[in-house]
């Protein structure tokens, strides 16, 4: 290893080595000297330049997606009620069951024998897997599945009167909010809740109201099909000779502890089938018709074809009776007649 050599630098080369700094004079003062020149500020466009009147909508305007409703419409309740209108409007076939603390497990094993039991059904002239897939069977909140049945029953939307609105461009024009969260259709339910919209014991809402009562589910068919229901007895509701349980060789998943004490817990009160309303037998006889409504309705045409047959026999048989009397009234004065001038002739 060389030896270091150790020096010294002078004092005097460290101002030659170093940077020098940049002058403290501003860049301006380097600028040549020109004469003072006034640049007009950039005029730029803002909100302010367009005039608000322009853009403000009126006071009475409603967005066409959002009507005036008499409950909040985001509220889970109010999207409870439409669900509830919709379906009474559109389900011709509604089971309504009383059930006792189901738990989620529960509800799935009964809803999984139910599948299964639908699934196995296959009527002629229907789409059987259309409606097997559509069925359902879900719980309901009581109170306002009865607000449901008041407004489908009793609320008339055609008798809204319009209201005058104000559109987007401020002009006036004629709006009907007849839908079901309206302030008409909550008046006409909160009329008859108070008694001042009489209820006749004869519609749909007085006959199922006192089922009404408890915990509830309702099992729903797109179609009144014969076939499904008695299905949906057998496992919802068995009564045999007519809806026997499925055997355990058949189906033993039915026979599990987990879907035994679900069933158990599961009631049938009623139901109501083309806007009528059936109790347990009448919801029995709909499931228990043979061949479905093809067959009833068969049964009713030959029933009509043989009471217009009869009532053509029996107007026959008087008109026959009728010429048969006379024929041989007018053979006895026939008769009568050739023996008077038999008689003359041999005088």
């Amino acid at each position: 290893m060389p030896p270091r050599l150790r020096y010294t630098v002078p004092r005097g080369l460290g101002s030659v080595i170093k940077p020098s700094r940049a002058p403290s004079t501003p860049f301006v003062a380097l600028l040549p000297s020109t004469p003072a020149v006034t640049l007009a500020p950039r005029q730029y466009a803002t909100a302010a330049a367009v005039s608000r009147s322009s853009l403000r909508l009126p006071d009475d305007y409603v967005p066409p997606t959002r009507p005036p409703t008499a409950r909040p419409a985001d509220a889970r309740k109010s999207q409870l009620l439409r669900n509830y209108t919709s379906l009474l409007r559109s389900t011709p076939l509604i089971l309504v069951f009383q059930h006792n603390n189901l738990t989620a497990v529960e509800w799935a094993a009964v809803r999984r024998e139910l599948k299964l039991a639908l699934a196995n059904v296959s009527t002629p002239g229907t789409d059987s897997a259309d409606i097997a897939s559509r069925a359902q069977l879900q719980v309901i909140r009581g109170r306002i599945f009865d607000v449901a049945l008041k407004i489908v029953e009793f609320y008339d939307p055609s008798q809204v009167a319009p209201t005058t609105v104000s559109s987007a461009s401020g002009e006036k024009v004629q709006v009907v909010y007849n839908h079901d969260l309206s302030k008409s259709a909550y008046n006409v339910a909160k009329g008859i809740a108070k008694g001042e919209i009489p209820v006749p014991e004869s519609s749909i809402y007085a006959q199922i109201s006192p089922l009404l009562v408890g915990p509830l589910a309702i099992f729903t068919l797109p179609a009144v099909s014969p076939a499904h229901l008695a299905a949906a007895l057998s496992v919802l509701a068995p009564s045999p000779p007519a809806f026997p349980a499925p055997s355990r060789k058949k189906n033993p998943s039915y026979y599990e502890p987990t879907a035994q004490n679900g069933l158990s817990k599961l009631m049938l009160v009623g139901g109501r089938v083309e806007d009528k309303v059936f109790d347990i037998e009448g919801v029995k006889w709909v499931g228990g018709i043979e061949g479905g409504l093809d067959s009833l309705r068969a049964q009713l045409v030959a029933m009509l074809q043989s009471a217009g047959l009869g009532l053509t026999t029996t107007l026959e048989g008087a008109g026959k009776s009728l010429w048969l009397t006379m024929e041989s009234r007018r053979s006895v004065l026939e008769e009568e007649q050739n023996g008077g001038k038999e008689a003359k002739e041999s005088s």
